[in-house]
């Protein structure tokens, strides 16, 4: 080197450099031209509603929706295990809040953990039923579903009364008011109905936490909607979803009674797909509460505020979805479900492409450094390289507007700011997760409830 210095030579990144750099960048395009086509379909959809919906037909309210009739009988199905801190607040708040005058709330708790089985007895209704796994815990998420289930069909044979429908919640979830009667009304309209998840901020967590909170308020107020709008079935998020009896009766029919996968880490994701297999509706509802309020009937609650926990918990939720899911479901349906199954699974893949992005911005900044610094080294990229690059950068650039945008209308502009840098966060999570998710997938995958601490809101839930 230092001989071509003295005869004025320089260093210039090979071919080869170059054409793994147009492999990058092509994969970053083709991803980006992906979330862009989400966009473009989300707008057209909302500019349609409206021109020809809105303009003709009033908004709904979730409070104007009480079902006609007589209220059904709503079965929630909360599995727990090591729940003991939280699930006795969690149902207190959920009987003292739910405007819904027929439901029974069936809990789950495993014979090994008296501390959680104590809890639930010290909330004394009779809209609670506790349900006793005979086994040691955990089992898996599933299989204490199944067992739910199985303690509902019993309760409809003794008090001959059928669930309208069976809703899903966590034992750390903050319940909307109005979700139950939003149920009844909407669930003969289809098989399955999925509310907005929206994450709660935790102030002691902003970067971790924070980024559920980013990625939720997105998904669940555009990726769903689209969606529904192209025809894949709506996949349901474990919490804040409706199921309805009979194909929920059908599905556990093909299994032996368990409507549940019972070795399946995603159960929930897959149980969504599942009906919408049987030719029925799903829908993803997202709806004002009241007039003049613009906060929307959702479910709430804390997500992990700790690096590690977080990826545990999305190592879990990728390869359940993009590993085993892609064995057990396949890539049946039409062109719309094809291509959300596909989006559903690219995230082994994208984790590849931020590790070569974020390395390939490491090379070039210590290049560019040292051109800057006097050393023999000029770094020099292809035109055509260039013309790639300065695409992705616009994209990358609409991609942050559209976070923020989104994060800003759930959570406010200080939150929407924050989202930006917590991109950054959001996808060295991702990379550990799916590092995380691989080898648990070549090891044979996780054969328990790989649950994670929770806290519930109680200042909230008053």
């Amino acid at each position: 080197m230092a001989a071509r210095a003295r005869h004025g030579w320089s260093r210039t990144p090979d071919a080869g450099c170059g054409r793994a750099g147009a492999l990058r960048g092509i994969g970053f395009l083709i991803f980006a031209a992906n979330d862009l086509a989400v966009d473009v379909i989300y707008f057209a959809r909302r500019m349609w509603r409206l021109t020809a919906v809105y303009s003709r037909f009033p908004r709904a309210f979730a409070s104007d929706m009480a079902s006609p009739g007589k209220p059904g009988f709503i079965a929630i199905l909360v599995p727990a295990w090591d729940e003991a801190a939280v699930i006795a607040s969690m149902l207190r708040a959920t009987l003292r809040r739910i405007d819904h005058p027929n439901y029974q709330i069936f809990v789950g708790f495993y014979r090994n953990d008296p501390a959680t089985a104590a809890a639930i007895a010290s909330v004394t209704d009779v809209r609670i039923a506790p349900v006793l796994v005979e086994a040691d815990g955990p089992t898996t998420k599933a299989d204490c579903l199944n067992h739910l289930y199985e303690a509902l069909t019993n309760y409809e044979q003794t008090t001959r009364q059928a669930a309208r429908a069976i809703v899903l919640h966590d034992a750390e979830d903050l319940v909307h008011p109005l979700e139950l009667a939003l149920f009844d009304r909407l669930i003969d309209r289809a098989g399955v109905i999925q509310l907005p998840v929206l994450p709660l901020i935790d102030r002691s967590s902003q970067w971790i936490s924070g980024h559920y909170c980013d990625e939720f308020a997105e998904a669940h107020a555009k990726e769903m909607v689209v969606r529904e709008a192209v025809g894949a079935s709506i996949p349901l998020a474990g919490v804040g979803c409706a199921i309805a009896r009979e194909p929920l009766a059908r599905i556990a029919a093909m299994h032996d009674g368990k409507p549940f996968v019972g070795g399946s880490m995603t159960e929930d994701y897959e149980l969504g797909l599942r009906v919408g297999a049987l030719g029925l509706k799903t829908m993803f509802v997202r709806i004002p509460a009241t007039p003049g309020d613009r906060s929307v009937v959702a479910s709430r609650g804390h997500f992990p505020s700790s690096l590690n926990v977080a990826v545990r918990q999305k190592a879990r939720w990728l390869g359940g979805i993009a590993l085993v899911g892609w064995d057990r479901l396949g890539w049946r349906g039409g062109l719309g479900e094809r291509w959300m199954r596909m989006r559903d699974r690219r995230g082994p893949l994208a984790a590849l492409l931020l590790i070569a992005a974020y390395g390939a911005a490491l090379l070039w900044s210590q290049l560019w450094l040292a051109e800057a610094l006097g050393a023999p080294v000029q770094a020099r990229l292809n035109p055509t390289l260039v013309i790639l690059l300065q695409i992705n950068a616009w994209l990358l650039a609409w991609r942050i507007l559209m976070r923020a945008s989104f994060t800003t209308a759930a959570y406010g502009w200080v939150q929407g700011l924050l989202s930006v840098p917590r991109m950054v966060v959001g996808n060295v999570i991702a990379v550990l997760a799916a590092g995380r998710a691989i080898s648990l997938h070549l090891s044979g995958g996780p054969r328990r409830w790989d649950k994670t601490v929770h806290i519930f809101p109680t200042e909230l839930a008053q």
